[in-house]
């Protein structure tokens, strides 16, 4: 993804008769002590709205499904200010994405359900809903493509 700070890598996977086994995290090889998970399941065409704060850093992944994930880069100082970018997640490619603070992240589902794993790691109280900032999903400004016109969205994201 070229968003400055972003970074996507791929996990080894073993796989033989029984299906597959693979890593979302280990101290030895990522440079950061989570101290939060969450997931959200959603079903076709839900957006989740593109959301982010100034502390946090997160390591998302696709367990299950397929997902058109988006990144946006309001970060008045850095060299991808007022960009997007885009890519399609998957429970078969089981790509990670790093997303560091300042950089709002949101994805729509394109598949009948999806599970979206997020590892946080954030300096004292989580950042809930009022230390967060929201990019609407339709802003002109952004002109994000999304590949749908009519997404299931929450409240929050249609303002």
């Amino acid at each position: 993804m070229d968003i400055s700070g972003v970074e996507v890598t791929e996990p080894e996977v073993h796989t033989d008769y029984r299906g597959d086994l693979w890593t979302l995290w280990h101290a030895d090889k990522h440079r950061f002590n989570f101290n939060h998970d969450k997931v959200s399941t959603s079903r076709r065409h839900v957006l989740r709205g593109i959301h982010g704060d100034q502390k946090s850093w997160k390591l998302v992944t696709c367990l299950h499904g397929e997902i058109y994930f988006v990144v946006a880069d309001p970060r008045p100082d850095s060299p991808t200010h007022m960009k997007w970018d885009s890519m399609v997640l998957d429970s078969r490619r089981r790509a990670q994405v790093l997303v560091p603070p300042g950089v709002g992240n949101g994805f729509l589902v394109l598949s009948d359900e999806s599970v979206f794993h997020y590892k946080w790691l954030y300096p004292g109280t989580y950042p809930d809903v009022d230390d967060q900032f929201t990019i609407k999903w339709n802003d002109p400004f952004w002109n994000i493509n999304w590949p749908i016109d009519n997404p299931i969205l929450q409240a929050r994201d249609k303002k």
